[in-house]
């Protein structure tokens, strides 16, 4: 697996750029191709420039380096090119040799104003310009003020199920995670703090981290449940204002998944306020002190995380795809709740519901059947998700109108597999 170089010191840019492509080391897992490869390279040919968004450490330079061998480099977080990216960036831009690849763009936004200049000098040569960012909202805001019609806007996720294996819902898909399970859990520690000296207070002023990392354990607490500030705010001693800048950070970064209600014309009151889940089922995991698959078991997450784990799969199913992310829950006032309203192929709303357990019964599919009889137009499918089990088939029926899935029977099924 690739990994970023680091651009040397010398006041030889051109040499650091060079000496920037070294392989400086490998992890102890292969590479693995990304289900969004495709779409990338669809993109490159169609637009001038390509703007690769996603948590850290999701792999968006090792996708892009593998995608684009001959593309020049340019790491950002290097403070010595951070300072002439902004003392002299049309010099810079004169060194390389397009197509090149800026990581971490957002620690030099003031670049893309003198890019677009050069998009359009040669509006005709695409693929030219090619970008990664961990932080979306202020990365998007650059783009759009400096690259509207001129890039095209991506999203890396942490692996899926339908591109390895290793993805769990106790193991999680970061690449280092899953390359080294046995160290997972000081990968996390690690990241975590990493994250936090850096992503978090480049993007909002938080003065005590030790309360901010409370905050975080305290989120993986109530992971799958409907977001309440109030709730959360009053055990950490802060205001719902501050609450709510934090949960802003968490979402921009990709730590996240907050899941909106799904409205239609029910003749009922809904519940209005989103679900929210952390977006990797083993940083979930990490935070909530679960070390090994004995504790996963016995846990009472059990239930949360792996409707967690099935949420981050649907939404990096549509990413993957290039599409735009549509997730839904659906819950009254009088207690019927379905975990996932979503659309599948061809548009048509799906319905799902997930339990933890290997073995379902009929009477599961009880929420799924009284939503569909509310409906003015019946969902195109009803699907129960479980965990796997060896014994069972990946796809059965279960009662009239509803099968029942693993999550790998569910991806099947969404990329029209069977």
């Amino acid at each position: 697996m690739f990994v970023r170089g680091e651009l040397s010191g010398s006041a030889n840019f051109r040499a650091a750029i060079e000496k920037s492509k070294v392989l400086v080391y490998k992890t102890h897992m292969h590479f693995i191709p990304r289900a969004i490869s495709k779409v990338v390279l669809e993109a490159a040919r169609h637009f001038p420039a390509v703007v690769l968004t996603g948590p850290r450490r999701a792999g968006k330079t090792t996708l892009l380096r593998r995608l684009f061998p001959r593309a020049s480099y340019v790491l950002l977080e290097d403070p010595d090119v951070q300072g002439r990216a902004r003392s002299d960036p049309r010099a810079l831009l004169d060194e390389l040799t397009p197509p090149a690849l800026f990581d971490e763009i957002q620690n030099a936004p003031e670049l893309l104003g003198y890019v677009r200049t050069r998009i359009d000098q040669s509006p005709r040569r695409m693929g030219q310009w090619l970008f990664t960012g961990s932080q979306e909202a202020p990365l998007m805001r650059g783009v759009s003020e400096s690259m509207a019609g001129r890039a095209a806007i991506l999203h890396l996720l942490p692996f899926s199920l339908a591109e390895s294996d290793r993805v769990s819902l106790l193991l999680g898909g970061y690449p280092e995670a899953l390359a080294r399970p046995k160290a997972r859990h000081l990968w996390f520690s690690s990241y975590l703090q990493t994250y936090l000296e850096r992503d978090v207070r480049s993007i909002t002023n938080v003065r005590d981290l030790a309360t901010f990392r409370r905050f975080l354990a305290l989120l993986a607490s109530r992971h799958g449940q409907v977001l309440n500030k109030t709730d959360l705010a009053a055990p950490l001693g802060v205001s719902v204002p501050t609450l709510s800048d934090w949960l802003h950070v968490l979402e921009v970064t990709g730590q996240i998944i907050l899941v909106p209600p799904y409205f239609e014309n029910f003749g009922k009151r809904l519940i209005k306020s989103p679900k929210m889940y952390l977006g990797d089922p083993g940083l979930a995991c990490h935070l909530l002190g679960i070390m090994s698959l004995a504790e996963l078991n016995r846990s009472p997450f059990l239930g949360a995380l792996f409707e967690g784990f099935v949420a981050a799969e649907l939404i990096k199913s549509q990413v993957n795809s290039g599409r735009r992310k549509e997730l839904y829950y659906f819950r009254d006032q009088q207690g019927l709740e379905v975990d996932f309203l979503f659309p599948g192929p061809g548009g048509r709303l799906w319905m799902a519901e997930c339990k933890a357990a290997k073995t379902v019964q009929p009477a599961m599919a009880g929420p799924l059947l009284s939503l569909r009889r509310s409906m003015s137009r019946p969902p195109a499918r009803l699907l129960l998700v479980h965990r796997r089990s060896q014994a069972a088939p990946a796809t059965h029926a279960l009662s009239p109108g509803v099968a029942a899935v693993d999550v790998r029977g569910l991806l099947n099924l969404l990329a029209g597999g069977q």
